[in-house]
């Protein structure tokens, strides 16, 4: 419960552009990885490059914390790779 807490003030306390980019990348991630959109390939690849950008723009803030910065940069790297195998 602390660390969530945590999560929240920390998130509270960012800029608003980073505050926007991470709204958006999470709904967007979420809206497009949907049953409804389970024919469309692009969009089933654009909601991997969200979640994406969503992990590096954490790992890139937690950068003071190496690993659970780290551990982000590897999930950025799991979604990017699974977005490339979701087109081909």
């Amino acid at each position: 419960m602390q660390r969530i807490k945590f999560m929240i003030k920390l998130f509270l306390n960012e800029p608003l552009w980073f505050k926007i980019l991470i709204l958006t990348s999470m709904f967007i991630s979420i809206l497009f990885s949907s049953s409804s959109f389970t024919d469309n390939v692009l969009l089933q690849s654009l909601s991997k490059v969200a979640a994406a950008v969503f992990f590096g723009a954490y790992g890139f803030k937690m950068k003071r914390n190496l690993k659970v910065s780290i551990m982000f940069f590897i999930l950025t790297g799991v979604c990017i790779y699974l977005s490339i195998l979701e087109i081909q």
